[in-house]
């Protein structure tokens, strides 16, 4: 084998040195011998003049040739019969649109034309006119390399108006570089033959305006109602901004006007008009109708005709006799159509909005189903004919999916925990701070809940988690196509601020719905011609393009699907349910209330609705997207979906990351904590000093995780983020501002850690000793009388409380005794008194004796109902109503109320009701946490009446006491 290979390689270097050989002495040959080289250069210019004869020849031959049957300027362009196309629905069998076979065409001289109508078709379509012989020599050499460079001869094509009348008058809208050069040679001889006047003339007679209607004339008369003689300026302009893309511009009316604006103001620049001219004309309105019968689903076919054009030409499709199977269903697309008009006649009026859309497509295949542009293409009033499934508009927090898909994608999960508390975010132009769309805190709370209750805070940090440029890279992937100035964009598009065509959001959600795949919308499978020869047919690709894991897919899905977590806000029997089938489903609603949205999805149907005005004024407030949109989704999503098997979306895996705030985990234990100590409360821990609180690490989600790297380590120095210090002091503040006002059964949150150790100051040893030294047992005393005491304490006696019967009396500080002064209710007889002694922290004892009351009190023939005895009072409110009533109240000139700090001895009067009737009610303005004892007394005939006390504890969830 290697002896083969050593002869090959010497056979090879002797042929290549045999060559070397004859060149050299080919050469030598040449340059040294005269003779060779003056015929050899003799040769060569005589190739070259006989190649230039015969193309000299050629080139006059084919163009005597092409210029033969050239038109008589005066005269109509003789053409084939037109064959009407016709456009149906997917099955073939319901006729949606004919499109007449019959151009309409009226001939004008030019003389007839207003030269500013010759003029904007100059400045529109060929401003050298006047000055090239048929074709631009520049313009074609730079269309040339584009094609060569994009191997494709339909693109660039350079077309002066000669040009345009030569493709449009003799030959056929054939793509190829043969009709190219065939069209450059006929430009040529159509120079030749006739005046610049005579080709504007024929041009002008010959275009294409769109809707059968070619010629200037025609096109007049169709769109304007009058000669062209008559048009005015902006008229004018309006015509020839048609002749470029008919079909697209008579089907997006502001497209056109702007194309319109930019022929008149380059016509200022060109100086055929003035600056008053072009003031007047660009304040006219110039509103181009297309009058159209007999269609089905107008938005939708003239959305297909347009892209027919785009593929075959204005005048094959007018005129070649096609026929076009489309994506639509026929009964969904009437579905559509009704649930549309039913809602906007039923919520139109009180909700103040006029328009609807709705796009249905399967989303398995991207198949346009359904398509209706708005509530009534026939109406003007509401600019009927703008297709708004196809205009960007803003989705509001409809956008929102897609934001926290991002989120999953990067190593968030729909467990994640987010803090929704009003919260700033620092931005260029100042603070952005966004309010819920109930103007409520909800705290706490995982990404599935946030998501589901459409809540913005959390989106607003769930996008800058991701980040804006991510989100919106994510977003095209997606097929958004409304994204490529990004100048403006900020954290408000998660809110619905960046705008998106229905079209695109649907197909986007369809994603969702298939796993993962998206599918371009599609509206034609087939497209045949007059012979029934195929031009065009869609070959599905029902795999589509994987742009997004299957898993994340169906985590969105299963979260958009959960009505349980957004019952909160929505209810549980919204619009957003189709009863038992599963449905992802999504709303949103602009701030200023102008777009309203519902967007949803089974496994093989997606649809989105819009609900708005066409002019974009503002509906009124309430008129959010479950409420005004969700109808018309509901509607059609039941009938569409009626008598098909419920379908079920894939069940996702969601990730356990192991980090805590990612996998929906707070640590917190709710215990019972004695306040003096700091440990755990015991039975023998006094109320006053207990306090209820779910201790745990509370932290904003910038604690624990780098926004760049969730699943990785806990930032060690998380104030990095420039955003940490507004998240995490909202989460505190909200925290302080939620303990201070806990409702009832709530428990206070603190960050702290649990303790493991019980109450140590609230024991046996601590408690204090007393003695009652005087009076003694069974003494006689009167209505006041002297009490000596004997007490101590191993934290000291901090006050001695005195009561009749367990009512209360009075509080001392001394620790030897006092003088007490009974009130009014204790009746003479036999009564014990018990003195009690505290400490600081209320470890007590007590003693008692029996005394002989001596002195009549008066009878109390009135009571506090309101707070009861032993009551707790959660401070919640700043005040609380105290209710006194009884027997004869009526009969007291007043009623003085009054509250004893049974601490400190300290009374403080509440109020006083004068000639009360029945009843009298109390507003006690609640002081600091701590033990009161309410009395209230009544004042008749210059005598005093004390009721019973009433013995009540404060308590203030926002103070650790």
């Amino acid at each position: 084998m290697n002896r083969f290979f050593k002869s090959r390689h010497s056979w090879a270097t002797e042929r290549v040195r045999s060559s070397g050989s004859f060149l050299k002495r080919l050469f030598k040959c040449f340059f040294h011998n005269k003779h060779t080289r003056r015929a050899f250069v003799k040769n060569v210019l005589l190739l070259g003049i006989a190649l230039c004869l015969f193309g000299t020849i050629a080139f006059l031959g084919l163009f005597a040739w092409f210029s033969r049957d050239l038109p008589d300027p005066n005269s109509l362009t003789i053409r084939e019969v037109a064959q009407s196309t016709k456009i149906y629905d997917r099955t073939g069998e319901h006729l949606l649109y004919e499109i007449s076979g019959s151009e309409k065409r009226t001939l004008v001289q030019l003389t007839d034309i207003p030269s500013y109508m010759v003029e904007a078709t100059i400045t529109a379509e060929d401003r050298k006119f006047y000055e090239h012989g048929g074709i631009d020599i520049k313009g074609i050499i730079r269309a040339m390399i584009n094609n060569i460079i994009t191997l494709d001869p339909t693109g660039q094509g350079a077309s002066t108006v000669t040009q345009q009348l030569v493709e449009n008058a003799i030959l056929t809208h054939e793509k190829s570089y043969i009709q190219k050069i065939k069209e450059i040679i006929l430009s040529l001889a159509l120079e030749k033959r006739y005046t610049k006047d005579e080709i504007m003339q024929l041009y002008l007679n010959e275009i294409p305006y769109g809707s059968m209607n070619y010629g200037i004339e025609s096109a007049s008369q169709a769109y304007f109602g009058k000669h062209i003689s008559d048009v005015t300026l902006a008229e004018a302009a309006t015509l020839a901004a048609l002749p470029n893309r008919p079909s697209f511009f008579l089907n997006n009316p502001e497209e056109l006007k702007g194309r319109r604006d930019w022929i008149l103001g380059d016509m200022l620049e060109l100086g055929f008009i003035t600056q008053e001219e072009l003031d007047a004309a660009l304040a006219e309105e110039t509103p181009v109708r297309v009058n159209i019968s007999n269609m089905v689903a107008p938005h939708f076919v003239l959305w297909v005709k347009e892209q027919l054009v785009e593929k075959f030409g204005e005048a094959e499709v007018e005129q070649g006799g096609l026929r076009v199977i489309t994506t639509l269903d026929y009964e969904k697309q009437i579905y559509a159509e009704e649930a549309v008009k039913d809602t906007v006649d039923a919520k139109g009026t009180s909700y103040g909005f006029n328009n609807a859309g709705l796009l249905a497509l399967d989303p398995n295949t991207g198949e346009i189903l359904a398509m209706v542009g708005s509530v009534d293409y026939f109406n003007d009033d509401i600019q009927g004919q703008v297709n708004v499934t196809l205009q960007p508009l803003q989705p509001g927090s409809s956008f929102k999916p897609i934001v926290y898909a991002a989120a999953f994608e990067k190593g968030y999960t729909p467990n994640t925990l987010l803090w929704d508390v009003e919260t700033q975010f620092p931005t260029s132009t100042g603070m952005y701070e966004p309010k819920n769309y109930t103007l409520k805190e909800y705290g706490l709370l995982t990404m599935r809940k946030a998501l589901q209750g459409s809540l913005n805070i959390p989106a607003v940090k769930t996008l800058y988690l991701v980040g804006v440029s991510n989100a919106l890279d994510f977003a095209e992937r997606l097929g958004y196509t409304t994204f490529e100035d990004r100048s403006n964009f900020g954290l408000a598009i998660v809110l619905g601020g960046a705008e998106v065509k229905l079209i695109d959001h649907v197909a986007a959600f369809g994603v969702f719905a298939d796993e993962g795949k998206y599918h371009e919308p599609l509206s034609i499978l087939k497209v045949e011609d007059s012979k029934a020869n195929i031009l065009y047919e869609n070959k599905l690709e029902e795999e589509g393009s994987q742009v997004l894991e299957a898993n994340i897919a169906n985590m969105i899905s299963n979260v958009l699907s959960d009505n349980e977590a957004r019952t909160y806000i929505f209810g549980a029997s919204s619009y957003l349910t189709l009863g038992s089938r599963p449905v992802g489903v999504k709303t949103g609603t602009t701030n200023d209330y102008k777009d309203a949205w519902t967007v949803g999805y089974t496994p093989s149907l997606a649809a989105g609705v819009w609900v708005g005005n066409t002019d974009g004024t503002a509906m009124k407030r309430g008129a959010d997207g479950s409420v005004v949109a969700g109808p018309i989704w509901n509607s059609f999503m039941r009938s569409s979906l009626d008598g098909t098997p419920i379908e079920y979306f894939p069940s996702p895996s969601i990730p356990t990351t192991g980090k805590a705030v990612l996998d929906g985990q707070m640590p917190t234990t709710t215990v019972t904590i004695d306040t003096a100590s700091g440990k755990l409360a015991t039975e023998a821990t006094p109320d006053r000093f207990k306090k209820t609180v779910m201790c745990g690490e509370y932290h904003d989600i910038l604690y624990y995780v780098d926004r760049s790297n969730p699943l990785g380590a806990i930032p060690s120095n998380p104030e990095k983020d420039p955003y940490f210090n507004y998240w995490e002091s909202a989460v505190q503040s909200y925290i302080a501002e939620r303990n201070a006002s806990l409702a009832d059964g709530e428990v206070a949150m603190e960050n702290c850690d649990v303790p493991t150790e019980y109450d140590d100051v609230h024991v046996p040893g601590n408690q204090p000793t007393i003695e009652i030294l005087s009076p003694d047992n069974r003494d006689s005393v009167g209505s006041s009388f002297n009490v000596s005491i004997s007490t101590s304490a191993p934290r000291g006696v901090s006050r001695v409380e005195y009561y009749i019967n367990d009512e209360y009396v009075q509080t001392s500080t001394s620790r030897s005794g006092t003088t007490i002064t009974l009130p009014s209710w204790v009746e003479s007889g036999l009564h014990v008194l018990n003195a009690v002694a505290y400490d600081d922290v209320d470890n007590k004892n007590a003693d008692s004796v029996e005394l002989s009351i001596t002195s009549s009190g008066s009878y109390t023939r009135f009571n506090i109902t309101n707070p009861f005895n032993s009551q707790t009072i959660e401070k919640t409110q700043p005040t609380y109503t105290v209710v006194v009533e009884g027997r004869d109240i009526d009969t007291y000139d007043s009623l003085t109320l009054k509250a004893t700090n049974a601490v400190t001895g300290s009374v403080a009067t509440i109020g006083t009701v004068y000639n009360p009737e029945n009843f009298a009610t109390f507003t006690w303005t609640l002081p600091s946490a701590g033990d009161y004892i309410l009395t209230a007394q009544a004042s008749t005939g210059g005598s005093l009446i004390d009721t019973s006390p009433v013995r009540v504890l404060v308590t203030d969830p926002a103070s650790s006491l």
